[in-house]
């Protein structure tokens, strides 16, 4: 599947590609070499963000990630997530569970859940244990819960007053209303990969089968709208989704803020929670500690970052 998106020609993606590298190369060659302590440059912030936005994955761009763990280091990032930089609130997992994290840094453990996303307008998380499905308020309340075998990657999408979740079960994708009632069979050979609601439809599920495959559905009447990836027809936060069907490399999916001037980078290698600024201005933030601030041994997920609730 990687190789056939690869294949698709995105307009003006050449181009694009192009003037990132020469900003890029240019950059790192005016450099000067820091003798002991590295420091935060300007640079490692547009490096990152190119990265992570625009997909900088050719042989090129991986030469950039080699030089940007140069310049920026773990001594440099603050050793605590004191606050975010822009209004919100990060949807976390980590080994002891579900997080949500206020605008102020305030950390909240909803409970031992697996996996969790928020749902439109951050009104409520769904999460999952191993056998049943999970929705509660952002606060812990639970509002109702469904057992099913083996929950993985329950994704919550839809309008203000029409909502649906999808989430794979035992090998199989299903689909159930907000409200916890109407569950139902979509998919009885989805891939093993998160389902991904489109961006601007109500309940349009894009979906990867185990034969490769990608599938563009509405749910509620099972109708495949595409037979094919359709690339020319998706916004950037599509593509942006699109890219997370394949995983991107060194650093994790970026997450983007609710106002859409910020993006949120997690970085395994250096377990660092990297912040780059994507509109008015570059700027980049690091958190150290990632990992031992949600309590866990592996690197946490960043699982969404959004609205306040209404």
């Amino acid at each position: 599947m990687r190789k056939r998106l690869e294949q698709i020609e995105i307009p003006g993606e050449h181009e694009a590609r192009e003037r990132s590298w020469a900003v890029v190369r240019a950059a790192f060659a005016e450099r000067e070499p820091a003798p002991r302590r590295r420091s935060w440059k300007p640079i490692a912030a547009v490096a990152v963000a190119l990265v992570a936005v625009a997909g900088l994955l050719s042989p090129p761009g991986r030469a950039v990630l080699d030089e940007i763990r140069e310049v920026v280091g773990v001594e440099q990032a603050q050793p605590a997530l004191f606050s975010l930089p822009a209004p919100g609130r990060l949807l976390v997992t980590a080994d002891s569970g579900a997080w949500v994290v206020d605008e102020d840094g305030s950390k909240r453990l909803l409970g031992n859940y697996r996996d969790a996303s928020w749902s439109p307008f951050g009104r409520f998380v769904v999460a999952s244990r191993r056998n049943e499905l999970v929705a509660l308020t952002p606060d812990g309340e639970v509002r109702w819960t469904l057992a099913r075998p083996d929950v993985r990657f329950p994704r919550w999408g839809g309008t203000k007053t029409d909502t649906r979740i999808a989430y794979l079960s035992a090998g199989t994708l299903r689909i159930v209303g907000g409200d916890g009632k109407g569950d139902r069979l979509l998919d009885s050979r989805p891939g093993d990969r998160a389902p991904l609601w489109r961006p601007g439809s109500a309940h349009v599920l894009i979906y990867e089968r185990r034969d490769g495959s990608i599938r563009v559905v509405d749910v509620d009447t099972g109708a495949q709208l595409e037979r094919k990836v359709p690339m020319t027809f998706l916004s950037q936060d599509d593509l942006r989704l699109a890219h997370d069907l394949l995983g991107p490399g060194d650093f994790a999916p970026p997450v983007r803020s609710p106002d859409g001037k910020w993006l949120a980078v997690g970085w395994p290698e250096a377990d660092q929670l990297v912040f780059v600024r994507a509109v008015g201005g570059r700027q980049l933030r690091a958190v150290a500690n990632v990992s031992s601030q949600f309590r866990s041994r592996s690197f946490p997920t960043i699982s969404g970052w959004c609205c306040l609730s209404e």
